[in-house]
């Protein structure tokens, strides 16, 4: 299913780039066109292998994965310059001969090539910039947001309490230690109350990942560092992971919660493990985090992605904290995110429950990020 969706797409793309950057730009049994041909349909068949076999031959990674980026926004690109495209064509005349009287005659690229060969030029400098501005971004430092929320019955003495929310790390092929820690290292820096990683983490087992999470043991917080599973880790195989996170010192919440206190006074920190968990027989259930509590105090939701929201907010929950969508990662997928979840990114109200939704620490697929740069959100509650 994954491949269908992703790949009769991406060959459909693939025959459009060839009509407009192969076909319209060469000549007929020309060697350009044999090269441009070969090259395309190589590009296809990277792509289609590193997002086939990223985990085992990472080499694939990098260049299939920035060509999947590349192959998107030249597509978005040159239909967009279709318009133009067809109204410079209706001026242009036949293609002519020149010294056609002549034995050795040969033809000269037409004007219609010329002007496929400029508005592919175009459509080559613009796609590329928006890609490496947009890896530039995906591979930098991840912003601090800051947000401030106010909780109903908070009480005073736990107002300024400050959570950092980080998620999406995706420690992976493209993303080793050095990623995760300069996260650990800016986490750190606020010195925050609590640290809370919503999901996503990983994207590949311990056996080969495990060195390079292994920087999280080093995160920093006076209430500790918790987590909840994100459909990531599902994949990665969820149970090795959370394991090595309580070795760690990354304290997993499995449909539970306990109380965070300061000041004599206290709210309730609840996680709930992610929907792709159902499929696991692990799905999420707060009814079973929420039971028994103090319904007078506050409670604080981690749950990976934010549709768990419609949930929480039926138990009363005052805050869910998320991650799941990346901000959309590449403009303009944000334009889809909507269908699925109801926050694309940052802070919006469900009924009675605020849900703050971060776009992520890391990026997946792609180390591209268009329009959604990375974030750690540093979230304080206020009276």
């Amino acid at each position: 299913m994954f491949f269908l969706l992703l790949g009769v797409p991406a060959a459909l793309a693939h025959y459009y780039l060839w009509r407009r950057l192969v076909r319209d730009t060469t000549l007929t049994g020309s060697r350009g066109r044999l090269y441009g041909t070969v090259a395309l349909a190589g590009a296809f068949v990277m792509m289609l292998a590193a997002l086939l076999l990223q985990r085992d031959v990472a080499v694939l990674a990098w260049p299939g994965f920035m060509w999947l980026a590349l192959m998107f926004y030249l597509t978005l690109v040159m239909g967009v310059l279709e318009i133009p495209r067809l109204l410079v064509n209706r001026r242009v005349k036949a293609p002519a001969l020149v010294g056609a009287d002549e034995p050795d005659a040969v033809p000269l690229p037409s004007r219609r090539v010329f002007v496929a060969r400029s508005f592919a030029v175009a459509g080559g400098i613009t796609a590329g910039s928006i890609v490496g501005y947009g890896a530039t971004k995906a591979l930098g430092p991840p912003e601090i947001t800051s947000v401030p929320v106010p909780i109903r019955r908070l009480d005073p003495s736990l107002s300024g309490f400050r959570i950092v929310v980080v998620s999406d790390i995706y420690i992976g092929p493209l993303a080793g230690r050095g990623h995760t820690e300069r996260i650990v290292r800016m986490i750190n820096e606020q010195q925050p109350d609590l640290v809370a990683v919503v999901g996503d983490l990983v994207d590949g087992s311990v056996d080969r990942l495990g060195e390079a999470a292994a920087p999280l043991r080093d995160l920093v917080s006076k209430h500790g560092s918790f987590f909840v599973t994100g459909n990531h880790e599902y994949y990665s195989g969820y149970e090795p992971w959370l394991a090595e996170l309580e070795r760690l010192g990354v304290n997993p919440l499995r449909n539970e919660r306990l109380a965070i206190e300061r000041g004599g006074a206290s709210f309730d920190l609840a996680g709930v493990n992610d929907v792709a968990g159902r499929q696991f027989e692990d799905g999420p259930d707060i009814a079973k985090a929420l039971a028994g509590r103090n319904t007078a105090n506050p409670v604080v939701l981690l749950a990976h992605q934010p549709i768990q929201v419609e949930q929480a907010s039926q138990h009363g929950v005052d805050l869910q904290l998320s991650g799941h969508t990346h901000g959309g990662q590449m403009f303009p997928f944000h334009l889809a995110v909507p269908l699925q979840q109801p926050v694309t990114a940052g802070l919006e109200k469900i009924d009675d429950t605020w849900v703050y939704v971060t776009r992520g620490a890391g990026f997946w697929g792609p180390p591209v990020r268009v329009g959604a740069p990375p974030e750690i959100s540093m979230i304080e509650l206020t009276t």
